[in-house]
């Protein structure tokens, strides 16, 4: 990377908060990936803004990540930015039943404290492990549960750098999509509505979901949760089990024996592991059954 960017990035964010060839298998739920040329760690709108806009100019690349929970990169790394969105920038605050949080907020910890404070409607997010930004733009859910059924705003920065206000109406939600998603939008701020509940029945809807997830999904290897999306009338983990690809492995990564629809790291895995299982398993679901599954996870290179 051009000297002239690192200066410039320098003038726009602390030395703190600038990482140079940061391992990404540090910053993904699969833990796999190589180094970033540049890590940066963004804790206000302005320093996100700032840096998207200088980045278009310079015509630098960069992607924007958040918790990495749906993020699969290569093993050679990233020669570009990651601007990564996290805990520092992820401010939450209530006034009655409205929730307004920053972008990097663990989706976790918004439900924690909509439970804390006997707001209903977000119990079904507890259990994703996400950032609230990255999940309002896929439409992230669970349980019948999914971020258009709460979302009430949403506040962003374009691919010209400037700032942009979606109201629930405008964001055209849609199966694991929104027209954050598709025009690229930044999100910085999301407000939430939710409605008023019993403290008590609201802590017992998000243990059964835990205890649901338990039971059902491989919690103790490292994964990217679902790793393809649902074909419609269809459901991908009972595909590729159909397949004959349960405990499939390639390499340190495996068709999950405990649910089909999750690949994970069972150990030592690449990302070139991980990509070689997934199209393996592909190619054997169309054979079989006739139905081309789509990746739910993003490759970056």
């Amino acid at each position: 990377m051009r000297g002239e960017i690192i200066t410039e990035v320098g003038r726009i964010l602390p030395a703190g908060q600038i990482l140079r060839r940061e391992p990404m298998s540090r910053h993904t739920t699969f833990r796999t990936g190589g180094p970033a040329e540049l890590f940066l760690e963004i804790k206000t709108a302005e320093q996100l803004q700032k840096l998207l806009t200088f980045f278009r100019e310079s015509g630098t690349k960069y992607f924007v990540v958040g918790n990495g929970s749906n993020l699969l990169v290569s093993d050679e790394g990233y020669d570009g930015a990651v601007l990564h969105i996290g805990d520092a920038f992820g401010t939450i605050r209530i006034a009655d039943e409205k929730i307004t949080t920053q972008a990097g907020a663990l989706l976790g910890r918004i439900a924690s404290a909509a439970q804390e404070h006997s707001l209903t409607g977000f119990e079904f997010a507890s259990g994703i492990p996400g950032s609230v930004g990255g999940g309002v733009v896929m439409n992230a859910g669970a349980y019948e549960g999914e971020m258009r059924q709460v979302v009430s705003r949403v506040k962003g920065i374009t691919q010209t750098g400037e700032e942009a206000e979606f109201f629930n109406r405008e964001l055209e939600f849609g199966y694991r999509d929104s027209i954050l998603k598709r025009e690229k939008i930044v999100v910085t701020e999301v407000e939430f509505q939710l409605s008023g509940g019993i403290r008590k029945e609201i802590s017992a809807k998000m243990a059964d979901f835990a205890e649901r997830r338990r039971v059902k999904q491989p919690l103790e290897y490292p994964s990217a949760g679902s790793t393809f999306k649902r074909p419609e009338g269809y459901y991908a983990g009972k595909l590729i089990m159909e397949a004959g690809l349960r405990g499939f492995s390639i390499g340190g990564a495996q068709v999950s024996e405990k649910h089909c629809g999750f690949i994970i790291n069972k150990g030592g895995a690449t990302t070139a592991d991980i990509r070689r299982l997934m199209k393996e398993v592909r190619s054997r679901v169309k054979e079989q059954s006739g139905v081309e599954l789509e990746p739910e996870v993003i490759y970056l290179e």
